[in-house]
């Protein structure tokens, strides 16, 4: 039953976070918000929801390890699995914004995270709000000094929808991510309980990765249809949003506390690994392009990482 209730809860996710983002983009247009806004803001938000209802919800409930994994495993599959897939498909080119604004604010968010968690195993309400707060001006910055830096990912959501299909979709995309994240948390932990494994694996895992579906299922779409608006930035974008926004607003709601010491000196480790590892495998062996070689690499450490979490 563990098992059915975590299909379940990802189906869920997955059908919410859609439909929340039609809603989020058809609202934005009735209001008539620039694209570029409702690209840096409405639908980075609402991608990222499924990881902000899992994490609120795990870390009100005590389960602050599932909360922390869930995040720290989404970031290291949509550079190692995600990002790894999409290449081994198709060679993706890098704009030059990846290196002057996308991954240093990756890199710093990320040490920004460990600092706050590494010393006292816990993520306080205060630096919720710093993370939070650099999020926001980040998203200034983007919008003043970067408008080329934005992608419109998903052109076939722009549409001018009725006003009772947006509510609609609000309201059925709400319940279902509701229901999706209480299938999955309890179904989580029961796995947890029943097999004898941390909180902090499943999370890291099984957990992680199932967040992490509607980015693998947009990338590859984007690669059938030849669409190059899928990029390195896009991916890197869900996890600095997923640091600032997810964890910033989770720990604003309630501390979370680590229980599990390897999410620090293990899962962690890996994330900053993976995250800084992007940068040089940018320029070599062929500058600001990243092909099927980069994507064997990364896939290959994602694997290794996995290997070793269910054997450590």
């Amino acid at each position: 039953m563990n098992l059915i209730f975590v299909i379940l809860g990802l189906v869920l996710l997955v059908i919410g976070g859609n439909l929340l983002l039609k809603a989020a983009v058809g609202f934005s247009l009735k209001l008539a918000i620039p694209k570029i806004v409702i690209g840096m803001t409405v639908v980075s938000f609402a991608t990222s929801v499924p990881e902000l209802i899992v994490s609120v919800k795990s870390a009100l409930e005590g389960h602050a390890d599932i909360a922390l994994g869930n995040i720290i495993g989404s970031n290291i599959a949509n550079l190692g699995f995600v990002l790894a897939i999409t290449i081994l498909i198709s060679t993706i080119s890098v704009e030059k914004s990846f290196y002057k604004t996308n991954w240093p604010v990756m890199m710093i968010a990320s040490l920004m995270l460990y600092g706050f968690i590494a010393f006292d195993g816990e993520l306080q309400q205060y630096e919720g709000v710093i993370l939070f707060s650099f999020l926001v001006v980040f998203l200034i910055y983007l919008l003043k000094f970067q408008k080329r830096a934005v992608v419109d990912e998903m052109p076939e959501d722009d549409e001018e929808l009725p006003l009772h299909k947006n509510v609609l979709f609000l309201v059925i995309g709400g319940v279902a991510l509701w229901g999706g994240s209480e299938l999955l948390i309890d179904g989580a932990v029961g796995m947890a309980t029943k097999y004898n494994v941390s909180e902090r694996i499943i999370g890291i895992t099984i957990v992680s990765i199932g967040t992490s579906i509607p980015e693998l299922a947009a990338s590859i779409v984007a690669v059938i249809k030849k669409e190059k608006a899928i990029s390195l930035g896009n991916l890197i974008g869900s996890n600095v949003f997923n640091i600032l926004a997810v964890l910033g607003i989770t720990s604003i709601i309630t501390p979370v506390k680590v229980t599990d010491p390897g999410l620090l000196t293990n899962d962690i480790i890996w994330m900053l690994a993976i995250s800084f590892l992007i940068l040089p495998l940018v320029f070599v062996p062929v500058r600001m392009k990243l092909s099927w070689k980069e994507g064997l690499i990364l896939i290959s450490l994602y694997l290794l990482f996995m290997f070793q979490m269910f054997n450590n």
